[in-house]
């Protein structure tokens, strides 16, 4: 059979007609052009502008807007970035020490919200709420077995100060539910973990996450409330903060720094160089002290841990710092999104940077450098001096910039019990869920305890490793004996100080979570053979 070969002749003239015909109605109908010597502000301008006048669907310009300006941002450095309005406010919550809502601590048992501790003075226990009862209605909904995340409680309980909520609580393991009215208030965030003395001249600060607008105050309560029983040394452990505000970090180094001395200084491009100082109205100048630090430690607490190392006012402990030597300055928007924008770098008293090296555009590389330092071996090793650049603190010792702190006491991160078993039961968590069920179950006797201490001693004795292999089991994760007995102390550590929280707070946690801790004994060591004090450490008695 022929074929018609008139298609294939005039196919190629209707496409070229149908081109220009739509050259023709777009120049026709298309009244905006963008001009060729607008610079780049001008033309993103250009670009939304004729985007919203002439593109062919309706488009939301200002949700375009939101997910362009982070990637426009992060181009410019590993921690310039553009904070939408609702991460901000979490932000926030976070720097300013407090945030509206009803001032309790909660676990998610079995699809239940079980309060586990009360704010004290906040308003739940002005409600009546107690330790151990279910949360099962929010405002007439039912949230108990609605397989809901922290995320989703703290959705429904946090509010406006003020406003009121009503909670349908269980009590003593009872079936009637009562409603109770709590009105939200203003509950503070701690940003200092924990404060208590590790010997009877040793007291020991935890910082949290960051450094926050209150955490000042806090570490100067801490500080007054361990000298008043006897503290005349002190161990402060940044391990894991990720820093903040410079000003409150300069503050918390002037506790230990005489008059004069240079605690850091910033300077950039369009930013000229700032010096801070201590004042001399510190509270703790002539004490001793040791700088935990760990390769999360960022920022102010990179501040904090190279003002006493350069000035040989006390010792650095760990393992190399992150390295984050950049200083934002932070814009806000009238929609409460906000800009940080990188604008100087810091240095330390001794001129080091301790900025990481990065490349633009290849910024997934530089967060992920903490697990490749891990798979390189760095956590079990001395870091690599490779990136390093030699310092002279102003008593002549040897420091290192360039790549975060190098500590004077290297010490090793423990990987002894992390295995693959571990590893599947802690991600999942079931060694916490264990914990808070048994914590449930035999609340009564857990709480009949008078320290943390005796909870811990009885703890010990009981079978909670071989009740957590077979939570596991239950839940999908095969018993592999060796691995078992290999991970038993790490389980039964973190099993006893979820345990000892829910009965005796988050200080009692650390002290008991870091009972053992190889980083905190080799603190207490130096102070007690005197290594701490500025004459020893510029012999370097130390090493």
């Amino acid at each position: 059979m022929g074929t018609d070969n008139r298609k294939g002749t005039w196919l190629p003239l209707w496409i070229s007609i149908g081109i220009a015909i739509g050259i023709f109605i777009g120049s026709k109908y298309g009244r905006f052009s963008i001009p060729g010597s607008l610079d780049g502000s001008g033309k993103i301008n250009a670009v939304l502008n004729y985007i919203q006048e002439s593109y062919v669907d309706t488009i939301n310009t200002y949700r375009l807007v939101e997910d362009a300006l982070p990637n426009i941002i992060h181009e410019l450095d590993p921690h310039s970035e553009y904070i939408s309005a609702a991460d901000m406010k979490r932000v926030n919550e976070s720097m300013e020490g407090h945030f509206s809502g009803i001032g309790v601590s909660f676990y998610i048992l079995k699809d239940t919200i079980v309060v586990t501790s009360i704010v004290p003075g906040g308003p739940s226990e002005a409600a009546g709420i107690m330790p151990w009862d279910r949360i099962v209605m929010v405002d007439d909904s039912v949230v108990a077995g609605n397989k809901m995340q922290n995320e989703d409680v703290q959705r429904v309980l946090q509010g406006e100060s003020g406003t009121e909520v009503k909670l349908g609580i269980l009590s003593n393991g009872g079936n009637i539910v009562h409603d109770i009215i709590v009105t939200r208030g203003e509950i503070p965030v701690n940003s200092v973990n924990a404060a208590y003395m590790l010997t009877d001249r040793i007291g020991f600060i935890k910082l949290g996450v960051n450094f926050g607008f209150n955490t000042f105050s806090e570490f100067i309560s801490a500080i007054s409330k361990l000298k008043s029983t006897g503290a005349e040394s002190f161990i402060i452990d940044l391990r894991g903060n990720a820093g903040g505000s410079l000003d409150v970090v300069v503050a918390m180094v002037n506790e230990f720094l005489q008059k004069g001395d240079l605690i850091v200084y910033t300077e950039g491009r369009n930013f000229p160089r700032t010096d801070n100082y201590a004042n001399g109205s510190g509270t703790c100048k002539d004490d001793d002290i040791v700088v935990l630090i760990d390769e999360l430690s960022a920022s102010a607490s990179e501040i904090f841990a190279g003002a006493i190392q350069d000035h040989d006012r006390g010792l650095i402990i760990g393992r190399r710092s992150f390295g984050k030597g950049l200083v934002q300055s932070q814009r806000n928007f009238p929609d409460g999104s906000a800009l940080r924008l990188t604008v100087a770098r810091y240095y330390t008293a001794s001129g080091r940077s301790i900025q990481r090296v990065y490349e633009k555009g290849r910024y997934n590389e530089y967060e992920m450098d903490a697990i490749n330092r891990y798979i390189q071996g760095d956590y079990v090793n001395i870091d690599t001096l490779k990136n390093l650049t030699p310092f002279q603190t102003l008593g002549g010792r040897t420091v290192y910039g360039g790549d975060g702190i190098m500590p004077d006491i290297f010490i090793s991160r423990d990987t002894t019990g992390y295995n693959s078993y571990y590893n599947s039961v802690v991600n999942r968590r079931l060694d916490e869920e264990y914990a808070m069920m048994y914590s449930d179950m035999h609340k009564e006797k857990l709480s009949s305890f008078e320290t943390w201490r005796d909870l811990y001693n009885y703890l010990r004795q009981q079978p909670l490793l071989l009740n957590l292999v077979s939570h596991a089991d239950n839940n999908g994760i095969r018993r592999r004996p060796y691995y078992i007995q290999e991970s038993g102390d790490l389980f039964e550590n973190n099993m006893i100080a979820y345990i000892v929280r829910n009965f005796f707070g988050e200080e009692a946690f650390w002290a008991s979570y870091y009972r053992e801790d190889p980083l905190l004994h080799k603190g207490v060591e130096l102070i007690e053979t005197e290594k701490t004090t500025k004459a020893n450490i510029l012999k370097e008695e130390y090493k």
